[in-house]
């Protein structure tokens, strides 16, 4: 077999649990770990498999390659053309179902992030995470109003209750890229390592939360995943309507084209 029919035929999403702890790993590092329906789904399967398994006291949420996730992947989107949202509806729902699953795990999610964290995929990950340990060059953004799109896995509530409301608005309307260092001080990321640590410390803050006491750290967090109200899972439905909405517009076409072929877009308002 060859080393290119070896890397298509790898799954998406792989799951390894030692020791207590179980490592999750975005296994698309050719795509940046973009979010395709084959990710998501194995990445929910990998979630309910932590949920159904009692012995795990904390989960590793890591994406293999340069990133730990680039958000939905551009390229599929773009191949669509206006049948995106017939793609985007079922992706939305699994992203949503993974971000709701990972909030309601009874042991506690640390992100360990290198490289991008953008779009749904990406900053829904690392909103949905209770702990996030970013590599020292790890980026942050949004993207998704950079073609003509909405933020999904509940980040249009997660982000502003992080990172507050007129922040939220600059990162979610303006899409600027945020350094490891400017994601810490507005408290979107828990610490910031030298790039050669990023495992090394997330398995340290692992293995300091498995030591915990696990009925303990499981009522704290779902105490406080419950302080962010109602407004978490009650907007994802029309998160989820809006998404495939603008994705089937002129300039959500617009916006995909723009970024695969690396210029500026020029939008209609259609």
């Amino acid at each position: 077999m060859s080393a290119d029919s070896t890397a298509k035929a790898a799954p998406p999403v792989l799951l390894a649990v030692e020791d207590s702890i179980a490592r999750i790993t975005l296994n698309r590092p050719e795509a940046a770990n973009g979010m395709s329906i084959e990710l998501l789904v194995a990445l929910q399967e990998a979630i309910l498999a932590c949920h159904a398994d009692r012995t795990i006291r904390a989960v590793l949420l890591y994406g293999n390659g340069a990133n730990f996730c680039a958000g939905g992947d551009v390229r599929t989107f773009a191949a669509r053309g206006e049948a995106l949202p017939e793609y985007i509806r079922p992706a939305t729902a699994h992203l949503q179902n993974v971000v709701g699953m990972l909030s309601r795990l009874a042991p506690p999610v640390v992100a360990a992030v290198q490289g991008f964290a953008a779009g749904g995929g990406g900053l829904g990950l690392v909103c949905a995470a209770d702990f996030v340990v970013a590599a020292q060059s790890s980026k942050f953004m949004s993207g998704a109003t950079r073609v003509g799109m909405a933020p999904d896995a509940g980040v249009s509530v997660t982000l502003q209750r992080i990172v507050g409301f007129r922040r939220a608005m600059d990162i979610l309307l303006n899409n600027p890229t945020l350094t490891a260092g400017q994601a810490l001080e507005i408290g979107l990321v828990s610490r910031v390592v030298p790039d050669a640590e990023l495992h090394d410390a997330a398995l340290a803050l692992a293995r300091q939360l498995a030591y915990g006491a696990p009925l303990a750290l499981a009522a704290t967090k779902r105490l406080l995943w419950n302080g962010l109200g109602s407004g978490f899972e009650a907007c994802l439905p029309e998160e989820a309507r809006t998404v495939s909405e603008l994705s089937g517009t002129a300039d959500a076409r617009e916006g995909l084209a723009a970024v695969i072929e690396k210029r500026n877009p020029s939008f209609v308002g259609r």
